[in-house]
């Protein structure tokens, strides 16, 4: 699977050297549609992987509306540390070669903003 920067100035590897916490992880997928079923079993294998890694706390995944085999990951970390031993372990580095060919991921780290009388830290 290529990995595509969300925010080519800033991309992941940059990312997960700053120390923060809790931070979530927001992955898009695209993918060609005949690919589907392999990325839900591959992203599935990957999934269960990073559930037990010490400092997971949840994900979901979410599939476009329509007929776009777009994917939407998010991932809910104690801290960049956690995220950042779970990513780069040389298992989980491995997993990441059974994604069917035409999977694109663009992961990007993020911290909740708060916002008075609407979003809370």
């Amino acid at each position: 699977m290529a990995l595509r920067p969300l925010d080519p100035a800033f991309p992941i590897d940059r990312q997960i050297a700053i120390d923060a916490g809790p931070v979530v992880l927001v992955n898009l997928f695209t993918l060609d549609k005949a690919d589907e079923q392999q990325f839900l079993e591959t992203w599935q294998d990957d999934a269960a992987f990073m559930k037990r890694q010490p400092g997971f706390i949840s994900t979901q995944l979410h599939r476009a509306l329509g007929d776009s085999p777009t994917y939407l990951n998010y991932a809910v970390w104690e801290s960049t540390t956690a995220f950042r031993a779970a990513f780069t372990h040389p298992e989980f580095r491995a997993k990441i070669s059974a994604y069917p060919s035409s999977a694109v991921g663009s992961p990007h780290l993020f911290q909740k903003v708060a916002i008075p009388d609407i979003c809370v830290a």
